[in-house]
Formats: C-alpha cells, sequence, structure tokens
C-alpha cells in the first residue's frame, strides 16, 4: 500500500510548530506530511496561484495538498472562496466541491488564531473541543 503525502501550506512559522507537533500524535504512521511556511498570509495568497500550478505539472496520485490560512479580519466564506478558485483554477479538485474521495486541495481557514489554542486557557478549550483536544493540550 502507497503512504499517503500531505504538503501542508501555512502562513506562519508558528503555524508550522503547531502543526508539526499535532500532526505527529494524530495521522497514524501512513501518513507523512512536509509544512511549507510562507511569510505571512499576504504572501501564502500571492504565491498559492503559482505554487498550485507548480505542484500540479508533476504531484503524484498519492499527495494531498493541505492550505491553511488565518481569518484575522476578512470574511471567512470569501476567503475560503479564494483558496478554492486558485486550487480549481491550476486543475485541481478540492474536497469542498468533490462530492466522493477523488479530490487532492484541502483548504481551511483557521477562524481562531492558531495562535490562541496555546496563549489561551486550556481547560477552556479542552471543554469546548474534547475531541481535538484530548491529545493536544494535555
Amino acid at each position: 500500500m502507497e503512504r499517503l503525502h500531505l504538503e501542508i501550506l501555512v502562513e506562519e512559522y508558528s503555524a508550522e510548530v503547531a502543526l508539526q507537533n499535532f500532526l505527529l500524535q494524530i495521522l497514524p504512521k501512513t501518513v507523512e506530511f512536509e509544512i511549507r511556511v510562507f511569510q505571512g498570509k499576504a504572501m501564502l495568497l500571492k504565491q498559492l496561484p503559482l505554487r498550485l500550478k507548480g505542484y500540479r505539472s508533476w504531484i503524484p496520485g498519492n499527495w494531498r495538498i493541505v492550505v491553511l490560512c488565518d481569518c484575522d479580519q476578512d470574511n471567512c466564506q470569501k476567503l475560503k472562496q479564494q483558496l478554492e478558485n486558485h486550487a480549481i483554477l491550476a486543475g485541481f479538485t478540492t474536497k469542498s466541491s468533490c462530492t466522493n474521495s477523488g479530490f487532492t486541495v484541502v483548504n481551511r481557514i483557521a477562524v481562531e488564531e492558531l495562535d490562541a489554542w496555546f496563549l489561551g486557557d486550556a481547560i477552556a478549550i479542552s471543554q469546548a473541543y474534547p475531541k481535538v483536544s484530548k491529545n493536544f493540550i494535555h
């Protein structure tokens, strides 16, 4: 069985650090990942169309691309649609636009800053998100 590879694009170093620890705890050993860090949200959004076109020219079938972006003060739905449009224009099927498992790109918006999970009240986060936080906070 071929191993699944996740290519994860994030806007900042702190997201890389958070995901590195989190993903090692929750992903099965059959999934490998690489996190690519951009110099902020503006740079991620600027470089994303060309990056996706580049991936499209050679990406293996066992790879998935995950784009994680903070919402900040943006309209969450418009930001998500922007990410979806970049993927579709590059020739990818996204999880949001697909009714089966035949997708390559997953676009996700962190509505609350990812950093808040580390700086916030760990007990409150654990109570609000028990399934997500059980291996992450404790």
